[in-house]
């Protein structure tokens, strides 16, 4: 890309992201109790959400504390995100308005155990929580915690 400025390369909304993650990363680092630097994390990103976005995330943290209550609240690269024992993000929500998108994201990272064939899925589009998306996502997680 020969002649391309760095600044061409990356939206607006990934270089906020980056920044987001740096800064993330040296106050988990200075945390003394990291669940509880984490759930205050967390809940500022929640809080700073809006319409369904905040609608989502909140439930999103409901479910995970309840059906998940080893996994640490933690943000990922501004999102609100659980991370496991060994501090690795398990799952997260991805906002639709944090990069300008029409739906927000669930996802799963590589430590939660999904993988029991070839293929598997590892992020859901979500636009409102359901009784039968509520069942999957529960599902879903308990699997992936293993």
């Amino acid at each position: 890309m020969a002649g391309t400025k760095s600044s061409e390369v990356f939206s607006a909304e990934e270089k906020a992201a980056m920044k987001q993650a740096a800064a993330e990363r040296k106050a988990q680092a200075k945390a003394k109790d990291k669940r509880e630097a984490g759930t205050k994390a967390v809940r500022e990103a929640i809080e700073a959400l809006e319409g369904s976005d905040r609608a989502i995330a909140e439930r999103f943290y409901e479910l995970v504390t309840q059906h998940a209550p080893d996994l640490v609240p933690k943000t990922y690269y501004g999102m609100p995100g659980f991370a496991n024992a060994d501090d690795k993000i398990l799952v997260f929500l991805q906002p639709a308005s944090k990069f300008k998108v029409r739906y927000a994201t669930i996802g799963f990272e590589q430590p939660a155990k999904l993988d029991d064939a070839a293929m598997w899925p590892v992020a859901w589009g979500i636009t409102e929580w359901t009784s039968t998306g509520t069942e999957q996502f529960v599902a879903t997680l308990r699997k992936a915690i293993g």
